[in-house]
């Protein structure tokens, strides 16, 4: 496994630099305040309606609960960045030290991707798991993770949110397991 996660990780990592922009906002948009704001604004939207309700909130406590999984996977388990031990990576963003053994970044955004996909069907899981995938992609574009840090970040996020929502429907019995694009609006 070592020998394919390298060699994608190169073809990726290698890919032209005219790239950079798109893949640059993948990776770090979520950091700059108009995309802050723009999300903040979604969120309040989607919250009013009663039937998107459930997928937001999960969406909430699973992103930081996939992240403190990659931190903790991070500290137990210690995989070295490309940017610290592949000679032939190229760093387009900052050079990170720390351990990369789960890509956070990954599994935030697939634990966004799973609670609405599993509550909202296709219609609001296919645009997130293009997300997701997306921000994967950056992050090996971009010179931070492995693909199979990326991997593994994003195996973390769906199995946070999808934890909460077998929770969620667990406890609330089977009216929750009913898509949003099936219910009728408020």
């Amino acid at each position: 496994m070592p020998g394919i996660d390298r060699e994608l990780f190169y073809w990726i990592n290698h890919w032209p630099e005219g790239l950079q922009p798109f893949f640059w906002f993948w990776s770090e948009a979520i950091k700059l305040t108009p995309t802050r704001v723009a999300l903040l604004l979604l969120v309040m939207l989607l919250l009013t309606r009663k039937p998107w309700r459930p997928m937001v909130l999960i969406a909430l406590v699973a992103f930081p609960l996939a992240n403190e999984l990659t931190d903790i996977l991070k500290a137990v388990v210690q995989m070295p960045r490309p940017s610290v031990d592949f000679p032939g990576a190229i760093v387009r963003n900052v050079r990170l030290t720390s351990f990369g053994t789960a890509s956070a970044h990954s599994a935030n955004m697939a634990a966004v991707a799973t609670s609405f996909f599993m509550l909202g069907g296709w219609r609001w899981g296919v645009p997130w798991v293009v997300v997701a995938f997306l921000t994967g992609l950056s992050r090996i574009y971009n010179g931070a993770h492995y693909p199979s840090q990326v991997l593994l970040g994003w195996l973390c996020g769906i199995a946070v949110s999808a934890s909460l929502v077998w929770l969620y429907r667990r406890f609330l019995g089977p009216k929750a397991a009913i898509p949003v694009e099936s219910t009728a609006a408020d």
